[in-house]
């Protein structure tokens, strides 16, 4: 039994758009969100979590700020997960060196939380790396609006 016209126009609408798209063939695109990081004026580590952020597609904004801790408290994030910069992408708070690909899971699965974080500055985080590449474990966590956390992602020591 043949395809209704509309139908038989639908399917041909992905496949040439399969062929000139790939990756954004029938609403497959890979959404390349706005973030907007908040950092102070002197840190190089911060640049380079910038440049792995845009690295993967993500438009940032960079917004220099003298003292990130009214930043990190007016979101509900506690100071023991703060790190050296923060952000805000589609309503989430991301603070430190938390890798790109975690935050595309996140706003994929879009969790009830505040945000994650990755706490302090881990050797080999994105932003920390080294010239030797040492590489340390670290987890990137989940805040939860209550103010807990709970394990997000894991970050093994290799690459």
């Amino acid at each position: 039994m043949p395809l209704p016209v509309l139908a038989r126009r639908a399917v041909l609408g992905c496949v040439v758009l399969a062929a000139v798209a790939p990756a954004a063939a029938c609403g497959q695109a890979r959404e390349n969100h706005a973030i907007a990081v908040y950092k102070t004026p002197t840190c190089a580590c911060c640049d380079a979590w910038i440049s792995h952020l845009r690295g993967a597609g993500f438009m940032v904004s960079v917004n220099i700020l003298a003292d990130l801790r009214g930043l990190r408290s007016s979101h509900g994030l506690a100071e023991t997960l703060a790190s050296c910069h923060s952000a805000r992408v589609a309503g989430y708070f991301v603070e430190g060196h938390v890798p790109a690909a975690d935050i595309r899971r996140l706003l994929a699965e879009r969790p009830e939380a505040v945000g994650i974080a990755v706490p302090g500055m881990p050797p080999g985080s994105p932003g920390m790396e080294t010239p030797g590449g040492d590489r340390e474990p670290y987890d990137t966590l989940l805040v939860l609006k209550n103010g807990a956390t709970r394990l997000f992602a894991r970050h093994n020591a290799q690459a």
